[in-house]
């Protein structure tokens, strides 16, 4: 395998809403730059980066994946991302490891959720980006619909630098507004193409769209602005060389057209790739120095080794695949090296080339490339790797919180016994998801981004680790609290034949502001209880708190302050006073008027305007407020706030309300009171599935 310099090298992220056609684009790039010899697509399950099984099931990528071309003498990484919702995580890591983002958008949905949710992601990282009308073939496929879009949701800095040749079933090649050349392609996918001049039809929209691309670059830049004023036009040299600064310092997005599907304008958008988006050399990769200040890293292959690892894979033969980004100096095979975020020493075995799943030996990684490493033992997504004298680490990836539970059962012993090493994998691999086990209920919960997100896990733990479960109903985390203030008296007596038990305490119970938790008063004076056996009285409550009175759930948002009581000087211990804070709690708990608290969302839907208004009506039906609307062009984002025990089905209702064009974000909010109607059916479903527990004092 050939070594490439860092300028020869373009780090690229694919990234786009799911179903833009992102994973056929990467396949046309492998095909036409000759890395397979047979053109991969998404229907026939034969792509080189959806190789997961759920991934061609589901005909939708789930995990980022890694592939190279070479191609006019310089070596592209391609990241093809997930687009959907669920799965966003893994897109901002990608985005994180790369110099550059190639934006995917489809010629007949415009610019969608997941499209400005990953827009926004490489924009908080001043990311070069451009931008891929795809899809061109399809039926209402339009670019000037696709333009409008995109400066509707994206901005007016993306300009056309490839015009389409024919729309929809007459799409044929693309036009380059800078070399004012027309590239047209064979109808065989082969990607076979010929180089001419421009048509004559499309003479005058190419040399306008050329204009409002010149314009563009001469506002980039002050010396091009005076040129451009005082000559009415700019060289091509200028415009080539004005082009590229634009686009490094993200001051312009160039827009190119392609069908993936059907192999058109592949070879344009590689050209495009390496004249305008920065190599490693462009773009010094940032981080933070020792005192956790602000600084870049130069790639350089003389300076002390550096790697961020953005991502690790859960193979069930090979063990963990570590996938790094060198930053600096030169990683070999066979060495030793040190993970900086663990202070741990990690012994490099064979690095490793991916192509998808296709692994090949190299003996080294250089300055500003992407490799791969097996077997790592201490090392997971978000270290640093390298040389201490580098003096230099990245801050780790803030992945998303997960959204929505599930209880999981194994189906037999000898999947519980392989469930918790599973999970640990798969956590290492993705980690928006978590696993924990409720204090409460004792149920196995697996927690992620939604249910899809959720099933798919379930899937992979089947399909990877042989590991069958079945999914409950999700769990939704209620809490219970207080409405009213009270004291209360707790006082445990046992008289046995040896020495007896005594515990005597007198407490007030009262309301606390919402997300205020606990809070416990010492107000004990002239020594009615012994200063010793007052956190005995809280161990007993916050022990019965969090069992809960009405439903099981844990009590929160109140304060407790005990401030009398008596004791026996033989038979008083801390067990005693435990037991009498026990009592004294559930004392009060018969006049303070518990009730229950429920999780309340914060929502925002993506839709197509037309559907708005019966969307909000769906969402006021599930006791949602809303917070407001934003027109985003054509579309639709609604705010509002929604109790998480009704956006359980939400995902089902959106796809089937908006035909699959509508998508949703929710995270938590706040803690809300359970309408008084609901209470008696959420406290039997509690009890019925817990059964009736027998009081504590007995157990």
């Amino acid at each position: 395998m050939r070594v490439y310099d860092a300028a020869t090298l373009r780090n690229v992220a694919v990234v786009g809403h799911s179903g833009a056609g992102k994973t056929q684009l990467v396949s046309a790039l492998l095909f036409d730059a000759g890395a397979v010899n047979r053109f991969g697509k998404v229907d026939e399950g034969n792509t080189v980066t959806d190789y997961d099984d759920e991934e061609i099931l589901r005909k939708h990528t789930l995990s980022a994946a890694l592939a190279h071309i070479e191609w006019r003498k310089h070596k592209i990484n391609l990241i093809d991302t997930p687009g959907m919702s669920n799965f966003l995580g893994d897109a901002r890591a990608a985005l994180r490891a790369a110099d550059s983002a190639v934006v995917v958008v489809d010629a007949v949905s415009g610019v969608q959720v997941s499209t400005e949710k990953v827009w926004e992601a490489a924009a908080d990282g001043v990311l070069p980006r451009l931008v891929v009308v795809n899809r061109l073939d399809r039926e209402r496929a339009s670019i000037a619909r696709a333009l409008e879009s995109i400066h509707d949701h994206l901005g007016r800095a993306c300009v056309l630098i490839h015009l389409p040749i024919g729309e929809e079933k007459d799409f044929k090649g693309v036009i380059d507004l800078v070399r004012m050349r027309a590239y047209t392609f064979a109808t065989d996918d082969s990607g076979k193409t010929s180089e001419g001049e421009i048509p004559a039809d499309l003479a005058g929209a190419a040399a306008e769209a050329r204009e409002t691309m010149l314009e563009a670059v001469a506002e980039a830049d002050e010396a091009l602005m005076e040129k451009f004023f005082a000559n009415g036009t700019l060289t091509q040299e200028e415009l080539s060389d004005g082009l590229t600064r634009a686009v490094r310092a993200a001051k312009i997005f160039p827009i190119c057209c392609a069908s993936g599907l059907h192999n058109i304008g592949a070879q344009p958008l590689a050209d495009a790739i390496i004249d305008y988006l920065p190599s490693p050399v462009d773009r010094p990769f940032p981080g933070l120095n020792p005192k956790g200040e602000p600084t870049t890293l130069a790639a350089d292959n003389t300076a002390p080794a550096i790697a961020w690892v953005w991502k690790s894979i859960a193979d069930p033969f090979a063990g963990r695949i570590t996938l790094f980004r060198v930053i600096a100096g030169v990683f070999k095979s066979d060495s030793t090296t040190r993970n900086l975020t663990r202070d741990a020493d990690e012994r490099l075995g064979h690095l490793l080339l991916l192509e998808g799943k296709t692994q090949t030996d190299i003996a080294e990684v250089h300055a500003g490339d992407l490799g791969a490493v097996a077997k790592l033992k201490d090392t997971h997504t978000g270290d640093t790797l390298g040389d201490k004298k580098a003096a230099f680490t990245v801050p780790p990836i803030q992945f998303p919180e997960p959204v929505l539970s599930y209880a999981i059962v194994p189906k037999s012993r000898g999947d519980e016994d392989k469930l918790g090493q599973s999970m640990h994998r798969l956590i290492e691999e993705d980690p928006s998801i978590a696993w924990t086990r409720d204090a409460q209920t004792h149920d196995l919960l697996l927690s992620g981004q939604g249910q899809l997100h959720i099933e798919v896990t379930v899937a992979k733990l089947k399909r990877r680790f042989g590991v069958d479960v079945t999914l409950k109903p999700p769990t939704i985390p209620y809490r219970e609290t207080i409405t009213a203030k009270t004291e209360a008296h707790g006082r445990h007596k046992k008289q046995t034949g040896g020495h007896g038990q005594f515990g005597d305490c007198k407490i007030r119970v009262e309301p606390l502001p919402r997300g205020a938790d606990f809070e416990f008063i010492n107000d004990i004076f002239g020594g009615a209880i012994p200063r010793g056996f007052v956190p005995a009285i809280e161990k007993g409550i916050q022990d019965t708190r969090m069992r809960g009175y009405l439903a099981g759930y844990p009590m929160v948002d109140f304060r407790v302050t005990v401030y009398d009581g008596s004791y026996h000087d033989v038979d008083s211990n801390e067990m005693s006073f435990r037991m009498a804070g026990r009592l004294a709690f559930r004392d009060a708990m018969t006049r303070c008027k518990p009730t229950l608290l429920e999780p309340v969302m914060q929502v925002e839907v993506y839709t197509p305007s037309e559907y708005a208004g019966d969307l909000m009506g769906d969402l006021n039906s599930r006791r949602g407020r809303i917070a407001g609307m934003d027109a985003k062009g054509s579309s639709t984002v609604i705010k509002a706030e929604v109790p998480m025990a009704e956006m359980l089905t939400y995902e089902q209702q959106l796809t089937s309300h908006t035909g699959g064009r509508g998508a949703y974000h929710m995270e938590f909010s706040h803690y809300a009171e359970v309408p008084a109607h609901l209470l008696p059916k959420i406290i039997a479903a509690s009890k019925a599935e817990r059964g009736e527990a027998k009081p504590e004092d007995e157990e």
